[in-house]
C-alpha cells in the first residue's frame, strides 16, 4: 500500500511567515501529513521540480451569481480561480436586486443558496453575507451557530441613493428598511455582541467605502458637464474622497462599538492614507484589502482601448494611486489581496456609461499578477506574496488551521507555480464564463501548473481535471 495517495515531489516549498524550504509534500486523505526529504510513495506523483509549491489562494472577495444564475455561476467562475492558483473563494451575497432578486429573512433564502452551489464548485467556498433588514440583523446569532458565517457586509454607497435608477429612495433595489448609519449601527453592535459570546472567532463586517451623498454631487456634476462617457469620467463621479469621508464614518462607529472591520477593495492612495489614519485613531481590528486591478490598471489606459468593461466600483483610478498601493502591499500596509470577482458579460457592459453593470472577473490572475507585478517587478518576497494571496486571508476568515499554509495538518490546497512562464493574457485562458477580460492582452510571468484541491489534482496544464468537488466552509 502507498504511504501517501499524493506526493508533491522536488519543489521549493513557500510556507507563509517562515520562508522557503526545499522539501517535499506527502497528502493523505485531504491532509498534509508530512513536508520532509526521501518520504516514500504515492498513489500520485506530482513534479514540482524547479518550480515554487504555495498554498492555494484563498480569494477572499468574490461574487457568486451576482449576475447569473447561481449554479452555473459558481461551476465556471471556480473553474477560473483554479487556473490563478485559487484553491477557496469567500463570496459576497445579499437580498435584493440581483442575486436572487429578491428578500426575505435568511433561514429561508440561505439554504437555497447554499444547495445552487452544491456540487457545483471546483473550489471549497464559503460566504460573507449582508443584513439589508433590521430582522436579517437579528439572524446573525443564528447565522454563525447554524453555517458558520463568521463575516458580514456593508454598502456605504447604498446609504439613501439608488444610483441605478438615479433615485433618493435605495429601498427598490436592497428592497430593505431604512438603509442608513443608523442600520450600520446595528450590524455593529449585533457583531459586537456575538463576539463576546464567540470569543475564538473572529467576527468582522466588511464594508465598501463610498459615501453616497457625495456621490451624487460629482456624478450630478460629471453628467451636467457632457463629459465623455468613460471611465475617466466614472472616476470622478466617484472620486477619493467619497472613500475618504465613508472609511471615516464607518470606523468612527466600529471604534465606538468595538468591532472588527475589513476595509473592502481600497482603490485610491487617498483611501489606504484614511485606513491607515482610521486604524490609528480609533484602535479595533480594521484590515485592509485591496484588489488586483486597483493594483495594476489606470483608466487612462482602459479608455485609450476603448469600452466600459473596466467599469467597477470603486472605480479604477490612477497610476499614482496603483503605486502607492503597491508600495503598502510590499510593506505590510496592505492584509491581502483579492480579486472582486464578478463575471459580469460584454452586452451587460454596453456603451453607455451610467446604466453600464460594475464588476468583472479576475480570480484566475490572482497568482500570476501577485508574482509577475508584485515578485518579478518589484521585488516582493514569494513568502510575502502567500501571505498576501493565502495566509492573511485565511487568518482574518476563521480559516486557519486548514487553509493558508503548507503546514502539517493544514488541508492539500496549494499550487504548482512555474515562476519563469510566460503567457499573455487572453479571455480564453483564464477559463471563466466572462467574454471579456480588462487584463486582455497584458504578458504576465509566473503562472500556475498545477492546482490541488483537497489533496486531489483539480487542475494541470492549462485543463481542469475532473469534475467539481468543492465543499462547503462552515468557519464556526
Amino acid at each position: 500500500m502507498a504511504r501517501y495517495d499524493l506526493l508533491v515531489h522536488g519543489g521549493v516549498l513557500v510556507v507563509p511567515y517562515h520562508g522557503e524550504v526545499r522539501a517535499d509534500l506527502g497528502v493523505r486523505d485531504g491532509r498534509i501529513t508530512a513536508v520532509g526529504e526521501d518520504l516514500g510513495d504515492a498513489d500520485e506523483v506530482l513534479d514540482a521540480t524547479g518550480k515554487a509549491v504555495l498554498p492555494g489562494a484563498v480569494d477572499a472577495h468574490f461574487h457568486i451569481g451576482i449576475y447569473r444564475d447561481m449554479g452555473i455561476d459558481a461551476y465556471e467562475e471556480t473553474r477560473s480561480s483554479l487556473v490563478g492558483g485559487a484553491t477557496t473563494v469567500l463570496s459576497y451575497f445579499r437580498t435584493g436586486q440581483h442575486y436572487l432578486d429578491r428578500t426575505g429573512p435568511y433561514k429561508e433564502i440561505f439554504p437555497e443558496v447554499l444547495a445552487a452551489v452544491e456540487g457545483r464548485a471546483f473550489t471549497d467556498y464559503g460566504f460573507h453575507l449582508a443584513p439589508m433588514t433590521v430582522a436579517q440583523i437579528g439572524e446573525i446569532p443564528r447565522l454563525i451557530a447554524d453555517h458558520g458565517v463568521t463575516s458580514y457586509k456593508y454598502y456605504m454607497f447604498y446609504k439613501g441613493f439608488d444610483l441605478a435608477a438615479n433615485s433618493r429612495d435605495a429601498r427598490s433595489f436592497t428592497m430593505g428598511d431604512e438603509y442608513d448609519l443608523g442600520h450600520l449601527y446595528l450590524i455593529l453592535e449585533q457583531l459586537a455582541q456575538s463576539q463576546i459570546e464567540h470569543p475564538d472567532l473572529r467576527l468582522s463586517l466588511s464594508l465598501h467605502c463610498e459615501q453616497s451623498e457625495l456621490m451624487r454631487v460629482f456624478i450630478d456634476r460629471v453628467r451636467a458637464g457632457g463629459r465623455a462617457q468613460n471611465l475617466r469620467a466614472y472616476s470622478e463621479g466617484r472620486p477619493p474622497l467619497t472613500e475618504r469621508v465613508a472609511i471615516a464614518e464607518a470606523t468612527t462607529l466600529a471604534g465606538h462599538t468595538g468591532t472588527n472591520v475589513n476595509l473592502l477593495h481600497l482603490s485610491s492612495a487617498d483611501a489606504l492614507r484614511a485606513a491607515e489614519t482610521a486604524r490609528d485613531l480609533h484602535g479595533n481590528d480594521m484590515r485592509r484589502e485591496v484588489t488586483l486591478h486597483h493594483l495594476c490598471l489606470d483608466h487612462d489606459s482602459l479608455d485609450a482601448r476603448g469600452g466600459l468593461g473596466g467599469k467597477v466600483n470603486p472605480p479604477i483610478r490612477t497610476p499614482l494611486d496603483n503605486e502607492y498601493l503597491w508600495e503598502r502591499v510590499r510593506d505590510g500596509g496592505v492584509d491581502w489581496v483579492a480579486s472582486d470577482h464578478a463575471c459580469c458579460m460584454e452586452e451587460h457592459k454596453g456603451d453607455e456609461l451610467w446604466p453600464a453593470r460594475p464588476g468583472f472577473g479576475g480570480t484566475a490572475l490572482l497568482y500570476p499578477v501577485l508574482i509577475s507585478e508584485g515578485h518579478h517587478r518589484r521585488d516582493i518576497p514569494l513568502t510575502r506574496v502567500a501571505e498576501l494571496a493565502a495566509a492573511n486571508p485565511a487568518r482574518a476568515y476563521n480559516l486557519w488551521g486548514r487553509k493558508g499554509s503548507l503546514a502539517v495538518g493544514f488541508d492539500a490546497d496549494l499550487t504548482v507555480v512555474d515562476l519563469d512562464k510566460r503567457q499573455r493574457v487572453t479571455t480564453d485562458l483564464l477559463l471563466s464564463g466572462q467574454d471579456h477580460c480588462p487584463f486582455d492582452g497584458v504578458d504576465v510571468r509566473g503562472w500556475p501548473v498545477a492546482t490541488v484541491v483537497g489533496g486531489r489534482v483539480a487542475y494541470r496544464d492549462g485543463r481542469v481535471v475532473g469534475e467539481p468537488g468543492g465543499t462547503y466552509l462552515h468557519r464556526a
